[in-house]
């Protein structure tokens, strides 16, 4: 399960992406539009920024804006980031492998087995989907939902 610092994290980067050519977006502003805690989020951001995935301005106009292409940056890469590996037993994760302490072979370890393949479909589709594609996901369902309503 995604912690809240991931989702946090997840959709202050959709925001900036969508806002990327209106320049840099403040915290307080973010925290506001997505209902996210500020302090929080200010921790979320700067730890994005540590890893390139953000820069921030300082000053009259300042804020923050996407430091790479959102092409460049899948949410597999955001989650690892934020959360640690995607596996959900430490003996699949390709990140953080560590033997579990229960195992007694794993090369026959049903769990182990099933986990692994767990594992590679979530990377599949987290490593798969950059940040671009699920903004335009995003602004689809919008689209979508504002032709819905105006149906009815």
């Amino acid at each position: 399960m995604l912690s809240n610092k991931a989702t946090y994290a997840l959709k202050a980067l959709l925001v900036l992406a969508n806002e990327r050519d209106k320049g840099p977006v403040l915290i307080s502003d973010l925290a506001e539009r997505e209902a996210m805690p500020k302090k929080f989020l200010e921790q979320i951001l700067l730890e994005l920024k540590h890893h390139g995935i953000l820069q921030s301005k300082k000053g009259k106009g300042g804020g923050y804006f996407l430091g790479k292409n959102p092409n460049a940056i899948t949410l597999g890469q955001v989650i690892r980031l934020i959360d640690g590996p995607l596996a959900p037993v430490p003996c699949v994760s390709q990140t953080a492998y560590r033997r579990c302490d229960t195992c007694t072979d794993e090369a026959t370890c049903g769990v182990r087995i099933v986990m692994k393949e767990v594992r590679d479909a979530i990377a599949t589709v987290l490593d798969g989907m950059t940040l671009m594609d699920a903004l335009l996901d995003t602004n689809r369902a919008k689209t979508r939902q504002r032709h819905r309503s105006r149906a009815r």
